[in-house]
């Protein structure tokens, strides 16, 4: 399997699963966050496969520290410079400029181990595709 197709692959599980979660939890998602969650779940796959033998632990909180600063990239362009108001955390306990709290990031946390298990996945499948086809006498790059 290609590079591209690889990433491409998380990126699509990322936004779709992120998308599914707001639609399920909130009725409603804004395509910039399921744009956001894949750019999210690509770094923390990027990550993890270079580091397979990090423990859950460190993988959830690496996992959280990505979520939560793309959410407050994304929430700084959206809601404060482009007027959106995609998400307003300012009535949280210790929000920072309404775009993120401490109450998300453990969510963000929990969110993440599933997280884990599925890039591990999208790891293992990519290496079986690329194992077969060596085997068979070509390589897809």
């Amino acid at each position: 399997m290609s590079r591209s197709k690889e990433y491409g692959i998380v990126f699509l599980f990322g936004g779709t699963v992120s998308s599914a979660i707001e639609l399920i939890t909130r009725g409603f998602t804004p395509s910039s966050m399921t744009l956001t969650a894949g750019i999210a779940l690509m770094i923390m796959y990027y990550r993890y496969k270079s580091r397979p033998d990090e423990g859950l632990l460190t993988k959830c909180l690496f996992g959280m520290a990505v979520i939560t600063a793309c959410e407050l990239v994304s929430g700084i362009i959206l809601n404060i410079i482009l007027g959106w108001n995609v998400w307003d955390y300012s009535h949280m306990y210790l929000n920072f400029l309404g775009q993120i709290c401490p109450t998300f990031c453990c969510a963000w946390f929990l969110l993440s181990v599933p997280a884990v298990y599925i890039c591990r996945f999208v790891q293992l499948a990519a290496e079986e595709r690329q194992k077969n086809a060596e085997v068979g006498g070509q390589v897809n790059y």
